[in-house]
């Protein structure tokens, strides 16, 4: 059991669970594994269970639907339960709404946010959260897609048209993990700069490709920016 579950149980056993819990941390340290682990916990089967609800990037009409959900008494189980993952790709309209609903929790109610982004939440709904934060272990390391490396490689020495070429390819499929790929190498590049090893790059410019990527991620988030066009603006500057 990790420590993060085991302190939600204990929580619960003394009657001391607060309603809404934020898990955050970076990505893959098992976030929402264990926010579903704990919701079974909460209200047990979580196939069919009309006391569970399960959001992934939700816009405001989900957000409206879970609160009219959550606003009856548990039908099955002794408590209701909803698991939002990814809820910083809400936007400010959805945040606002789900916000009141927070304002005024549901009595034997749970929410568990999930993100890697806490930093894209209002304010305000960090206020009104227990945050409960996820560490990776010492030998922790993502293995992120050798090809997508590889193409930031060859995109670096590319001319213009390139560049726009690759831009066009891959904006119809899922850019998420080809930035964490783009951003963890120039952060590896980066350290190895401020170690005092040779590379192709300056500091500086290492430090506003990071910046970028980090725009793009948050632009195609929670804007409906063109993916191409986020794309194409961020190749412009590596």
């Amino acid at each position: 059991m990790n420590k993060q579950k085991d302190f939600l149980i204990k929580s619960l056993e003394l009657g001391k669970l607060p309603h809404a819990l934020l898990f955050y941390g970076q990505e893959k340290l098992g976030k929402k594994d264990t926010a579903l682990e704990f919701a079974k916990i909460l209200v047990g089967d979580l196939e069919t269970n009309p006391d569970f609800v399960f959001l992934d990037s939700p816009d405001i009409k989900e957000i409206r639907s879970l609160i009219s959900k959550l606003s009856f008494k548990p039908y099955m189980a002794k408590y209701k339960a909803a698991v939002i993952d990814n809820v910083h790709a809400m936007n400010k309209e959805a945040q606002n709404c789900f916000l009141k609903f927070l304002e005024e929790p549901r009595d034997k109610t749970f929410l568990i946010l999930v993100t890697a982004y806490p930093n894209l939440l209002l304010p305000t709904i960090i206020s009104r959260v227990q945050k409960i934060r996820f560490y990776p272990p010492k030998d922790f390391k993502i293995e992120y897609d050798k090809e997508f490396i590889e193409d930031i490689i060859k995109l670096k020495d590319s001319d213009l048209a390139s560049r726009f070429n690759y831009a066009k390819e891959k904006a119809e499929t899922d850019l998420k993990e080809l930035l964490d790929a783009w951003l963890n190498y120039f952060r590896n590049i980066m350290i190895s700069k401020m170690k005092g090893e040779e590379n192709s790059y300056s500091l500086n410019k290492v430090k506003n490709i990071i910046s970028q990527i980090q725009l793009t991620k948050v632009l195609l988030n929670t804007t409906n920016i063109n993916p191409k066009l986020a794309l194409e603006v961020l190749l412009m500057k590596i």
